[in-house]
């Protein structure tokens, strides 16, 4: 198989350009979609000195003591939050309905056989991802037999595309609660993988799972945003599968993905097979930035047959003037004309 044709089969769609596709070929972002920044910084205040009133004022007998202070509040002491685990040992285990979903949708994974340190691995994710949940909102699924279907699965479900490929590194951009580039890491298995996750109490849980998992020799993670890691020549240009799920639209995730690639490699994108303009704005925005979307792969798995992997192999160089920044890519979208 050559290396132009690699990510394509006989059962694949074929994505003509020009062509308007039928509504259940169209596709729209799944879940939630990442907003700019983290969120998590917000504005240093200055000390405010004390209201000593006038010079001479203060009342005889005022000392540094709370007598005769009735104007201080009273506040209640913040209650200490037991520290976030670092290891599997203590964590419940998972329910039987986890396991059930699971193993009922394995199956609708063609080639994918996992063994039991691999099972396990994927398992204290999960187990590691629950108990963080509680403090940090890591993920808005928290039944663990939703997060078996909806996660682990929905993950997976890429896996065949690559291991035709014969990828043995990935990025995952945007991980969030490390979906779909843990899974993916350990069930290729990779030789190299890096979780980039802007957010950082994210960034933090990933660097956990990846120590308590016995895997961060090979999986990294990069608290940074990818336009920040384009810019660095040790990444842009030098991976060979890029995947991302729920991060944003095709075009922006195109733009975001290409710089990584390198050449003949893919960008590999969880979509849902909705009616929306996306796919016509990418059919312009995706040749600009060196790609071509070679292929739409639907999903069987019972429950998840409204998702679909889109696949943009890169086949030129991407301009060096991409990823632009945030508000660039707002003001003028690729593909959409510029907004006034």
């Amino acid at each position: 198989m050559t290396a132009r044709n690699r990510w394509i089969t006989a059962l694949t769609l074929r994505y003509a350009p020009g062509t308007v596709l039928p509504p259940h070929c169209c596709c729209e972002p799944m879940g939630n979609v990442t907003r700019e920044g983290s969120g998590e910084a917000r504005p240093e205040t200055g000390r405010v000195e004390e209201d000593r009133g006038a010079p001479r004022a203060r009342r005889a007998g005022a000392g540094s003591g709370t007598a005769g202070k009735r104007w201080r509040l009273e506040t209640t002491p913040r209650p200490v939050r037991d520290p976030l685990p670092t290891r599997i040992e203590g964590l419940p285990p998972l329910p039987e309905e986890y396991n059930a979903t699971l193993m009922a949708g394995l199956p609708a994974i063609a080639g994918v056989h996992l063994s039991d340190l691999e099972r396990e691995a994927i398992d204290d994710h999960v187990r590691l991802m629950l108990a963080w949940n509680e403090a940090i909102n890591l993920s808005g699924i928290r039944d663990p037999a939703a997060i078996a279907l909806e996660h682990v699965l929905d993950s997976l479900t890429a896996l065949p595309i690559l291991r035709r490929a014969g990828v043995t590194e990935i990025l995952d951009l945007g991980s969030g609660a490390g979906y779909p580039g843990l899974p993916l890491a350990i069930a290729l298995p990779a030789t190299r993988a890096l979780l980039v996750e802007s957010v950082g109490k994210k960034a933090r849980f990933l660097a956990v799972v990846a120590e308590a998992l016995g895997v961060s020799a090979r999986v990294r993670v990069a608290p940074t945003r990818a336009e920040t890691l384009a810019a660095d020549p040790l990444h842009r240009g030098r991976w060979p599968a890029v995947v991302a799920r729920a991060v944003c639209d095709l075009t922006e995730l195109a733009e975001l993905a290409l710089p990584l690639l390198a050449d003949g490699g893919a960008l590999v994108a969880w979509k849902k097979v909705t009616l929306d303009a996306e796919l016509q704005a990418a059919e312009t925005a995706i040749p600009q930035l060196g790609g071509r979307l070679v292929a739409m792969e639907a999903v069987t798995i019972p429950g998840l047959e409204d998702h679909l992997l889109l696949v943009v192999e890169k086949v030129g160089d991407t301009p060096a003037e991409f990823p632009r920044d945030p508000a660039t890519r707002r003001r003028r979208p690729l593909g959409r004309g510029a907004r006034p």
